[in-house]
């Protein structure tokens, strides 16, 4: 049986009113601020919810490095993590394309893709599907806070009508 044909899949730009209903975009821009360390430094204070369930969690910090992806991107599946939320923020400016659908069961009608500017991060909410780190036009660094601990934390889905993103723009 041959796999059906990708349908295209339409880029928004990213806002915190568009992906409010996956978790949270990570930015300084209107945020809380304030100056610390005798005013030598600027902390922008509580950008995103960490979210932990199970039994015994606890935050990691990590640091990934992605690939770059070029247009076309095919895409084939997609994952979540029922546990706990999962933030990716760039350390070198590096944009993301953001695939996402709501949690629950993965209805593929909703899935949502997104392109971020070098100053933003997201932060998936507990439960969101998402596809892996998507770098777009040259490798970059990502600061990814998640989730470590017993219990199944990765859930992934092959999507029965793939989708491809031809355009970055």
């Amino acid at each position: 049986m041959n796999a059906p044909a990708p349908l295209p899949l339409r880029i928004e730009p990213l806002t915190r009113a568009a992906f409010a209903p996956f978790g949270e975009v990570i930015e300084t821009a209107g945020a809380t601020a304030f100056p610390i360390n005798v005013g030598t430094t600027t902390r922008y204070h509580d950008l995103a919810k960490v979210e932990l369930a199970g039994e015994a969690p606890r935050t990691l910090v990590n640091l990934f490095e992605g690939k770059a992806w070029h247009a076309p991107i095919a895409i084939r599946m997609l994952e979540r993590h029922p546990l706990g939320s999962q933030a990716f923020y760039p350390v070198d400016g590096g944009r993301m394309l953001i695939v996402v659908a709501p949690p629950g069961e993965l209805d593929e009608s909703q899935i949502r893709a997104f392109i971020s500017a070098p100053d933003q991060g997201v932060n998936y909410a507990r439960g969101t599907w998402h596809h892996p780190l998507l770098c777009l036009q040259h490798p970059g660094r990502f600061i990814v806070v998640d989730r470590g601990g017993e219990g199944h934390n990765c859930d992934e889905q092959v999507l029965k009508q793939p989708l491809s993103v031809l355009n970055l723009q």
